[in-house]
């Protein structure tokens, strides 16, 4: 289990102080996933190196598998480090080593019997689905072994916890899904709790369990994916069901605009059909999607009514289906923008 509290991190250059991380609090049950979503500066790079003590920081505590880090002694932190596993961006291999001596470096480094270390790192090998590639070196590895080799290694010491730092974000599309569906195959087999820092949704909606949005050294939004999918006014639920681009025709036949959010059972209602005969208006759906989140299915719909027509009774409508439904701008987001 991972647990941070108020974590705060102020960089000092000369008088000036930057806050890089604001108060950032969240909890990661052990055996799930959890998505750290923001774009660049937005403070992960300085969360994932006060996750791993690399950086102390000023204020707040970090808790991992009973051990509060941020208290730990300096010259204990090395030792309490093993509870956690990195896996990086680039993998960082040493080229120097096959993918075997990659993986037996941090085993080496313990002291460990070098019997040990062989059979250890063959092991972790095989269950990244490397076998036979024990003797290739990194040059000889695709983009997709050698961010696999990087998980192989980051397992080594047995860890509890698994810090994943845009761990696909230079693999092309068939390598990211392989990868991702690797780290979650690994944590539910291994009972895992991992942390993946990306600024990619799509990361998230395949294999997150939960998520928070950083922004300027604070998570402004977080929440497990299907309760955050939910919401219909938050940047994460546009983010994972987004529309595609919709143009509203404009003249006397254009009303109101509405983004409708049904999800589980809802979804398959003829909601659209009941509100053209109820309220005898014309329907224009604009944009909308369909998506299995966890085990829930989402469907999102931005529709436009005929001029004239009661939006206020058609939401209400709506509501009495158990759908989430808003007035919008002709021109709101359609969730495809950065966060």
């Amino acid at each position: 289990m991972i647990t941070v509290s108020d974590l705060r991190k102020v960089y000092r250059q000369g008088k000036r102080e930057i806050v890089a991380l604001d108060g950032v609090s969240l909890s990661v049950p052990q055996g799930s996933i959890h998505g750290i979503i923001g774009h660049s500066g937005a403070g992960k790079s300085t969360l994932v190196r006060c996750l791993t003590m690399l950086d102390r920081p000023t204020s707040g505590s970090v808790n991992i598998s009973g051990t509060v880090l941020s208290a730990v002694k300096d010259s204990e932190v090395r030792a309490a480090r093993r509870k956690t596993g990195m896996v990086f961006q680039h993998a960082n291999l040493l080229d120097s080593r096959t993918s075997l001596g990659n993986v037996a470096h941090p085993l080496e480094l313990t002291g460990a019997p070098k019997e040990t270390i062989c059979e250890r790192s063959r092991e972790l090998l095989r269950l990244v689905g490397l076998e036979g590639f024990e003797n290739a070196y990194p040059a000889q590895l695709s983009g997709g072994q050698r961010q696999r080799v990087g998980i192989a290694r980051a397992l080594a010491a047995n860890p509890d916890v698994l810090l994943c730092d845009e761990p696909t974000s230079a693999l092309d599309p068939a390598a990211t899904n392989e990868v991702l569906d690797l780290i979650r195959d690994l944590t539910d087999r291994l009972g895992l709790t991992v942390i993946v820092i990306t600024h990619e949704m799509n990361v998230v909606k395949r294999i997150c369990d939960s998520v928070s949005l950083l922004e300027k050294g604070r998570i402004v939004e977080d929440g497990a994916l299907e309760d955050v999918a939910a919401r219909l006014d938050s940047r994460l639920a546009r983010a994972l069901l987004p529309l595609p681009p919709a143009e509203v025709p404009m003249g006397a036949a254009g009303g109101d605009v509405i983004d409708l959010l049904m999800t589980g059972s809802s979804a398959q209602e003829p909601v659209l059909t009941g509100v053209a005969r109820r309220f005898n208006v014309d329907l224009n759906v604009l944009a909308g999607s369909v998506e299995t989140i966890g085990a829930t299915q989402f469907g999102h719909l931005r529709v436009q009514l005929s001029q004239g027509a009661d939006t206020s009774a058609i939401l209400d409508y709506l509501a009495s289906f158990g759908a989430t439904a808003k007035a919008v701008a002709p021109n709101a987001p359609t969730g495809r923008e950065e966060l």
